[in-house]
Parts: C-alpha cells; structure tokens; sequence
C-alpha cells in the first residue's frame, strides 16, 4: 500500500482520497511558476492543494484561489491547507472551471491539467476525471483563462511534451504567448517528456531551457536540487 502522506520541509500532504497523489510535475510546476508580483493566483485543478501551498510559501503577499470539481479532492485540499503556515491565503472552491464565476483578475494562474487527450478512459471514474481532458480540457483552460488574467499576468503549465504544439496553438487562438519554456528530462539519455510553458498577453521571443532530473537514479542534478531544495526533505 502507497503511503497516505508526502511530507515537504514546511508542509504535509495527504493524498488517499485524490485519485491523482503527490508527483514531480506538481512539484514542478509550483517550484518553477513565476510569482513575482503575484498578489492574486488561481490554481486551476488543485487535486490535493500541493502547488497552491508551494506558492503560497513562495510568495508571502499571494492570495490564492484553488478550483477543484472533484469532492473529495476539494475536500483534502482544504485540509491540507489547513494544517499549513498559510491556510489564511488559500481559498478552495469545489467547482467546475467552466461554471466558476468571478469579478477578479489575476496576477498567476497555474494548471497542471488532465493531459491524456485520446487515451482510452480508465474503469475509475475519480482518476479518469483527474487524467484526461474531457472535464478540463486545452480549450477551456486557455479560453477562460485569457478573461480571467490580468494585462501583465502570466499562465503557467506542465505538459507532457507531446502536446506542446497543441498547446501553444489553442494559447494562440486566445491572444496568449509564450515567454518561457523549460523541457524536462528525466535522466540525459532519455527524451523530454514534460515542458512547462509560462503564458503572456505580450506576444514577444520565447525564453527556452531544459532540465534534466537525475544523472542516473537518485542522484540528481545541481539544478534540479536547485529549483526544488526549499520543498523535498532530502534536497
């Protein structure tokens, strides 16, 4: 039986009740998304609370909305959220992303979005819901997200890296750019299975990197260490 928990430096998260647990790509995305001048972000899709918490300890004037449509992923998240330093800026809202209704405009929204497009659905119902993009798809994310960002704001993502075209076309389809990527490796020999894309109003020449995780298994790199040494016990 996996563990329940996954204990961070400041933080613990409880995922038995999320069909999708704790895994690289939220810590990715949380650790690499830019918060600078973020006083208001929406993480869309929050499963268990894991990247809304990381930026809230990131950015100490951040308040954050986190949208969940799943019940019992929603419910976790608040305790989650709860039991750390900052449950005081870290609102949870059970919903649909296309029913969710606001008058505010923000600064960073973050999404690590159910990304198997044309994959068979799974028997379970929780984890199709959270893996594939028939509730929250490209479209949906991208077209309201250009309403609800503010003129400077930025949308950040992790995809796997397959999906990068259709990405960046349905981004474009709603005025919104990219200015930053990083394609991740896994190990050098092996080919990039993950990009995170930072999205902008501004249309202007993409800032391009790549990360590589281990040089071989459990011996990571400097720069991996780098980005993610404030949250992992061990970094």
């Amino acid at each position: 039986m996996s563990n329940p928990y996954f204990q961070f430096k400041q933080f613990t998260i409880w995922h038995d009740k999320c069909a999708m647990k704790v895994g690289t790509d939220g810590v990715l995305l949380g650790a690499w998304a830019e918060t600078e001048n973020s006083q208001k972000i929406l993480d869309i899709g929050t499963g268990t609370g894991l990247i809304a918490i990381m930026l809230a300890q990131r950015y100490s004037l951040s308040q954050i909305t986190a949208i969940e449509i799943d019940e019992a992923a929603a419910a976790q998240a608040k305790m989650n959220i709860a039991r750390s330093p900052w449950t005081k800026r870290i609102q949870v809202i059970c919903n649909d992303f296309s029913l969710f209704r606001t008058e505010s405009k923000y600064n960073l929204i973050v999404s690590n979005p159910p990304y198997f497009v044309n994959a068979l659905n799974c028997p379970d119902k929780q984890r199709n819901m959270a893996r594939h993009t028939c509730e929250l798809n490209y479209e949906l994310l991208f077209r309201r997200s250009a309403h609800l960002l503010e003129k400077q704001g930025r949308v950040c993502v992790i995809i796997p890296t397959e999906a990068e075209k259709l990405v960046i076309d349905t981004a474009w389809k709603y005025k919104l750019y990219p200015s930053r990527c990083l394609h991740v490796f896994t190990k050098p020999d092996k080919p990039s299975r993950r990009v995170l894309i930072s999205f902008s109003h501004e249309e202007h020449e993409c800032i391009e990197e790549t990360l590589c995780i281990e040089v071989e298994h459990h011996q990571f790199t400097p720069e991996y260490i780098a980005l993610t040494k404030d949250f992992y016990l061990k970094m």
